[in-house]
């Protein structure tokens, strides 16, 4: 198979996996109170991510290795399926158009899925560009499923582990 073959069915994957996931997501479901949208704010986005949460094995203050994340790494697709936004350490989102957000954490709510990454309030500490994110101010990050650290012992100082996850970001202005 070619490489130009693996990757179109990679995406092709990708995207599948993501419309099912949005389908099984509780979309519905209203955030706990810690990561609710902020009052005068209006969604610019909901998009749903499909990607791993990264992890490196790393030695702790009592000289025991374990897992400590390291970034995301996820890509965010719109509600017909088509890739939308790039989600990378920082954290940071990337929109096809360029544009470009970097947040900080304000809030956190544990997974209304046992053990998975908390849900969070994200606020815009610096925007660059000038599309579809330069007007967020905040973001969510809820409904989501996996993404904890991998179960495994990690044995070899800065070995990476990664962990499956999916979640509904909602982006607002």
């Amino acid at each position: 198979m070619s490489n130009h073959s693996r990757q179109a069915r990679k995406a092709a994957t990708a995207t599948f996996t993501a419309l099912v996931i949005s389908c099984a997501m509780p979309v519905g479901a209203a955030p706990l109170a810690s990561v609710a949208a902020p009052p005068d704010t209006q969604v610019v986005a909901s998009l749903i991510a499909s990607g791993v949460q990264v992890y490196s094995c790393e030695f702790d203050a009592s000289h025991q290795l374990g897992w400590v994340f390291k970034s995301p790494l996820a890509t965010l697709y719109d509600a017909r399926g088509q890739e939308a936004v790039h989600h990378s350490a920082g954290p940071q989102w990337q929109a096809l158009d360029g544009s470009t957000i970097v947040g900080h954490v304000l809030a956190q709510a544990p997974s209304q899925t046992a053990g998975s990454i908390p849900q969070l309030l994200l606020e815009t500490r610096s925007t660059a560009g000038s599309g579809e994110l330069s007007v967020v101010r905040y973001v969510q990050r809820l409904d989501t499923e996996g993404g904890a650290a991998p179960a495994a012992s990690c044995t070899t100082e800065h070995e990476l582990g990664r962990s499956p996850y999916v979640a509904r970001y909602v982006f607002l202005k």
